[in-house]
């Protein structure tokens, strides 16, 4: 009875996945009878010199009203959500002259990993759909004598959001200025200092958001003077074997391929209790104990947590080599990282 349920349910799920697609090919049809065209969403992407991690979306976008220079006076994030993915897109991606010929996927999103020898630090590379006009894309490329690397949770740990509380994602995500939206006291400093301590040293924002997000993602970090760094977000909606993509698989997977694409390199893992962030970082601990530096979690204010639908469970990860420190603010994680001697503050002949 057991594996009947579980095969109508995969029978299911696959319906709807179609469905969807469907759905999204007759918006494009509609878009492109508009005489409107795709084009690439470029995101910060990373590699190691020989080959780089290239990551964006083709999409339609709806036309838009109020720009001002490269920002919207005032960005609704349900306006993210109204552009169209476009479907098994051939994007052309150009890396120091030499194009390479890639297809988007179902989503329409490019997640690919080319040949390439590049410098160590920020790299630029172009994309282009359908020979339209080309973007820049940016590519942190992590030089062979680094050891150290930072990935950064983003939602309640770098940008209040209380997400996992399912009306809250939707009001947050869909209806809230991103001008309003609120940082996380002391994080943007936080990461600022550890990211100068370890100069050329990766960071990775690691997020269960959705791709749709990123662009409005990128104005919130710079705007709020978070460090640059790398975005590893998901795609939300059916698969072939469920209704929603699981966000915890898309962490544990996104870590394990840094630790096999990067195996000289520990990570200072920072997050938060309000999803499930200290069990992730728990599991992937005890899979790879040596690369792991430390483990800091942004504890959740009371009236956070109860937006958020209350806190994780605190798993036993006394066992750790790593130090684990939890604190409700940057400044109390810095404070709380330099004591358990991680490195966050840089040398003085360096500032």
């Amino acid at each position: 009875m057991a594996a009947r349920a579980k095969k109508d349910l995969t029978h299911k799920v696959l319906w709807l996945a179609r469905l969807e697609h469907r759905f999204h090919v007759w918006r494009e049809r509609r878009a492109r009878r508009r005489g409107l065209h795709p084009i690439v969403a470029a995101f910060p992407g990373y590699g190691n010199g020989e080959w780089v991690r290239v990551l964006g979306r083709v999409l339609i976008a709806p036309p838009s009203r109020g720009v001002t220079g490269e920002e919207y006076a005032g960005v609704r994030g349900w306006r993210s959500f109204a552009a169209v993915p476009v479907a098994y897109a051939r994007v052309t991606v150009t890396i120091a002259g030499r194009a390479h010929e890639v297809v988007s996927d179902r989503g329409g999103v490019v997640d690919t990993v080319l040949p390439a020898t590049l410098p160590p630090g920020w790299n630029t590379l172009e994309m282009s759909v359908e020979g339209r006009a080309t973007v820049e894309a940016r590519v942190y490329v992590v030089a062979p004598d680094i050891r150290f690397g930072i990935v950064s949770d983003v939602d309640d740990t770098v940008m209040v959001t209380a997400l996992p509380r399912p009306l809250l994602a939707a009001w947050n995500s869909f209806v809230v200025n991103e001008h309003a939206r609120q940082p996380v006291p002391g994080m943007a400093v936080l990461l600022e200092r550890i990211v100068r301590a370890h100069a050329g040293s990766p960071l990775i924002y690691l997020s269960t958001g959705a791709w749709n997000i990123a662009p409005t993602l990128a104005r919130f970090l710079r705007r709020q003077l978070f460090p640059a760094g790398s975005m590893l977000l998901t795609d939300w909606g059916p698969t072939h074997d469920r209704w929603f993509r699981s966000g915890r698989e898309h962490k544990l997977t996104n870590l394990r391929r840094l630790a096999e694409e990067f195996p000289q390199i520990t990570w200072l893992l920072i997050g938060d209790d309000g999803q499930h962030d200290e069990e992730i970082y728990t599991e992937f601990a005890h899979e790879h104990p040596d690369r792991v530096a430390a483990v800091a979690i942004r504890r959740l204010l009371p009236a956070e947590a109860v937006l958020a639908g209350g806190r994780t469970v605190l798993d036993d990860h006394s066992d750790l080599d790593a130090p684990w420190v939890t604190a409700s603010d940057g400044a109390g994680l810095l404070d709380l990282l330099r004591d358990a001697g991680v490195r966050v503050e840089a040398d003085a002949l360096e500032g």
